[in-house]
């Protein structure tokens, strides 16, 4: 289950990195509430304005490669939450984020995103090894 809601939220990366919104949409709740707060933006509340916000976003997105860096996952099925660090391709991560997951029609939804400025950019960890 939480490799399911990991690939979810990874699923929002890609879209918004491709510019996608068909996958955007498919990617948010149909029937369930949903809202949205990008950084230095006002709360956004129902599909329509969240959807709109990100069709607006979406068309006018410069080259950029939007990744979740330390995506950890809280389950508590139907719901899940994503806290993660949100960077430009390798560059230091800039933005924490909180993505919220229902399981909707047998597949996980988001329901909500939040993401604001880290006060220091964080740069990526190379990865660790086990000897």
């Amino acid at each position: 289950m939480e490799a399911a809601v990991l690939e979810a939220n990874q699923e929002f990366y890609r879209a918004f990195s491709r510019g996608d919104y068909a996958a955007m949409s498919e990617l948010w709740a149909q029937n369930a509430p949903v809202a949205c707060l990008h950084p230095g933006a006002r709360l956004l509340s129902g599909r329509s304005a969240v959807l709109a916000s990100f069709r607006e976003l979406l068309a006018a997105a410069p080259a950029w490669k939007m990744v979740s860096r330390d995506a950890t996952v809280h389950l508590f099925p139907p719901s899940a939450f994503v806290t993660c660090l949100e960077a430009n391709g390798d560059q230091p991560a800039h933005l924490a984020a909180t993505n919220i997951f229902l399981l909707e029609g047998g597949r996980w939804r988001m329901v909500h995103h939040h993401a604001g400025p880290l006060s220091v950019p964080e740069p990526r960890r190379p990865p660790s090894f086990i000897n």
